[in-house]
Formats: C-alpha cells, sequence, structure tokens
C-alpha cells in the first residue's frame, strides 16, 4: 500500500488548547467529547463500541493502525464515534488477518482522524482539567471561530444518545463463539438447558451477545425503549440491560422498566446498565472528571477480595450514598474507589460497570456471565435471593 498522502489537521478544545497534525480518515468537521484510551491495542472494538456514540477518543498508545482492520472484531453493525485522535498512524498495516487500513476503514464510515500530535500533551491536559468538548477540522481552518464554537458546544451530562444507537426492530441472535468455548474446555449447552433471555439494546456489543448465547441462551434483542409488559410477555428467564453512550438519567423509560421488572424476573446489568439498575433502585449518577477508558483498570471484588484487571468505558458513575439500602456496593475501583458493581437486596440482580466480556481487555471477569446463568437457574428453580 502507497504511504498516505497527509493534509493538514486540527484539533481545538473547548478549553482553548489546540493541537495540530495531520488529517487521515474522513475529511471535514467532527465535535465531540474529547476522551482517552489506555489500551495498548483493539483499535478496532474501540471504533465499533456504540458507547463511544458522540466521542472523540484519544489513544495513549503510540503506533496504531499496524494490525489493520477485518470483519471479525468489530463490536457493532458500524462505527459510532466521532473522531480519532493517534500520535502515529501505521500506513502499512501487517497482519494475516487484516482486510482494509485504518484510514480507508474511517472514510467509509465519516470518522474524521487527526495523527502527529504530542498524544502525551493532550492526555495531561484532559486529566488536569477534565475531558472537555473538541473540534477536529481538516483542511484549511479558522483557530479563533473553532476555539468559539467548541467553547460553546453542549457536554455529554444531559444527553440522550442510546437512541442514536438503539436497534429500531426486535432481533433473535444466535451466533456464539465456539473457539472460546473450545479454549475454556466447555461445551455447547444442551437445546434442553437453555433459556430465553431479553437483552436491552443501549449500545449492546457483539460479543456480550455471543458470550450470553455460549452459556445457553436463547437471546432476544430488544430496542432501549420496550416496554417491560411487552418484555415479561415472552416470558424470559432473565433480562439483560446492556452498555451505551450518554448521561443514563436521561434516558428515563428505561429507568421506569427496569424498576418494573425488578422482582418479576432475574437482571444483569453492565456499563450504562448498571447506571440504569442503580437509578431504578433510586440512586443517583453522576459526571466522572475524565472518565475511565482502557483495558488495564484494577477492580476490587469485595466478596472475594481480589483484584480483577478490567476493561471499562464510562464517563459517569454511581453515587453509593444514594442506593438507600436497595443495593450494596459488590465492586470498586482502586484507582478512586468508585462504584463498580452492586447487588439488589431481595431480588435476582445485579452490575457492574465494567466490561466483563472485554473485546478488548482482559478476561479476568468472565465469569460474571456464568454468575448470571446460576442467578437464572436459581430463580427458575424457586430458590429465595438474599
Amino acid at each position: 500500500m502507497a504511504i498516505l498522502d497527509f493534509k493538514p489537521a486540527v484539533l481545538v478544545l473547548a478549553g482553548g488548547r489546540v493541537f495540530h497534525g495531520e488529517a487521515f480518515g474522513a475529511d471535514g468537521k467532527r465535535a465531540g467529547e474529547v476522551v482517552f484510551h489506555t489500551g495498548l491495542t483493539g483499535y478496532q472494538e474501540i471504533l465499533t463500541d456504540p458507547s463511544y456514540s458522540g466521542q472523540i477518543v484519544v489513544m495513549t498508545y503510540p503506533e496504531i493502525g499496524n494490525t489493520g482492520v477485518n470483519s471479525e472484531d468489530a463490536e457493532s453493525r458500524g462505527v459510532f464515534l466521532s473522531g480519532f485522535v493517534v500520535k502515529h498512524l501505521c500506513p502499512t498495516p501487517s497482519n494475516f488477518r487484516s482486510r482494509q487500513d485504518l484510514d480507508s476503514y474511517l472514510r467509509q464510515h465519516g470518522v474524521a482522524g487527526i495523527s502527529g500530535i504530542d498524544t502525551r500533551a493532550l492526555v495531561r491536559e484532559l486529566r488536569t482539567h477534565g475531558a472537555q468538548m473538541g473540534i477536529i477540522q481538516t483542511g484549511e481552518a479558522d483557530i479563533e471561530a473553532l476555539r468559539k464554537e467548541a467553547a460553546g458546544l453542549p457536554g455529554m451530562a444531559g444527553k440522550n444518545l442510546v437512541d442514536g444507537v438503539t436497534t429500531p426492530r426486535a432481533y433473535q441472535w444466535t451466533e456464539g463463539r465456539p473457539e472460546m468455548l473450545a479454549s475454556r474446555g466447555m461445551k455447547k449447552p444442551s437445546s434442553a438447558s437453555r433459556r430465553k433471555l431479553v437483552a436491552y439494546d443501549f449500545g449492546i456489543k457483539l460479543n456480550i451477545l455471543r458470550t450470553l448465547t455460549d452459556l445457553g441462551f436463547e437471546v432476544t434483542v430488544v430496542p432501549a425503549s420496550t416496554p417491560a409488559k411487552d418484555v415479561l410477555a415472552m416470558n424470559p428467564s432473565g433480562v439483560f440491560l446492556s452498555n451505551g453512550p450518554g448521561d443514563p438519567e436521561v434516558v428515563d423509560y428505561a429507568i421506569a422498566n427496569t424498576r418494573e421488572l425488578l422482582g418479576k424476573v432475574p437482571v444483569f446489568g453492565i456499563c450504562l446498565g448498571h447506571q440504569i439498575l442503580a437509578l431504578a433502585l433510586g440512586g443517583q449518577t453522576y459526571k466522572l472528571r475524565f472518565g475511565h477508558h482502557g483495558g488495564n483498570h484494577p477492580v476490587m471484588n469485595l466478596d472475594k477480595r481480589e483484584v480483577e484487571i478490567t476493561s471499562q468505558n464510562h464517563g459517569f458513575a454511581v453515587n453509593p450514598d444514594t442506593l438507600s439500602g436497595k443495593g450494596v456496593v459488590s465492586h470498586i475501583n482502586l484507582y478512586d474507589h468508585t462504584v463498580e458493581g452492586i447487588e439488589v437486596k431481595n431480588a435476582f440482580a445485579f452490575s457492574v460497570q465494567y466490561h466483563p466480556e472485554a473485546c478488548p481487555g482482559p478476561h479476568d471477569a468472565e465469569y460474571l456471565f456464568q454468575k448470571f446463568r446460576a442467578m437464572v437457574d436459581a430463580h427458575r428453580d424457586g430458590h429465595v435471593s438474599g
């Protein structure tokens, strides 16, 4: 592949800081909340994670694009983030699974990128002053006009981005990961042991669906606004609340539906689903200074007193003081002691803030899916939740 013919680009932050670099991906202007991701790789899974809708993602690892892009590693039907920032873009990917280079992939999906900037300085800016709204402009740019525009952009608080990423209609999911089952020494569940599961799509990642399928669930994915009564009419053995973007407190229909489901069917939530569950219990959430985005975040399992290295992507967190005794904190983040998991008293329900399905990231927390399957079976057998 020929070396890319780069042209100028600029990243302007709401705080006024300007970073000059080289454009790749789509041309034009893109705005979003600028956040940083500490993973060493997995950029395709990051690009296709709907939880990044409305954001410009900065990769802290300096070399991005060297493994190219393929169809197997996508985590959704498209690319939902607004922009992509890297130190050095590799123009000549080399991997036996690669089918496309990163530059053409972003152009195909209408995402603007900027490379050649000091990403370390940018990350220090975001850590010091917090995540900021920003604008990527390719080609010639009026810096002062962009500064003014960036400063006037509304932040993520108060934004319902779920409506823009959820599925428009319900569908069945049947694809698993046979190679993962084999690597774990597990067998495909028998048809007699399969359980019906309804998964709310707030921006769901495909590897979550694959993992649930591998554990013997017959998965029906439904739009985010599907009423609880319609879900219960499907007679599911369990309900899953997915990850997703934006401010959880404004997704009022999801909170109301979850509240109605609690106590009637086992519930498991991840990321935004965790926040929705907490809000359904009467809790509150708040915006983090710069969020948690990466594949190396240590979390303490308070029950086992064990540390898990986790994959994370969120900008909001649950306030534990607002759970009013209905939810018990089960996991905490060892960086800043924010809530990473809750168990619901007297109901078959729990959630985690991080991503046990990984992609990208470690698999330390994959056991949580098995815990949910065991909870579903216990509920089906008439056991009482603690």
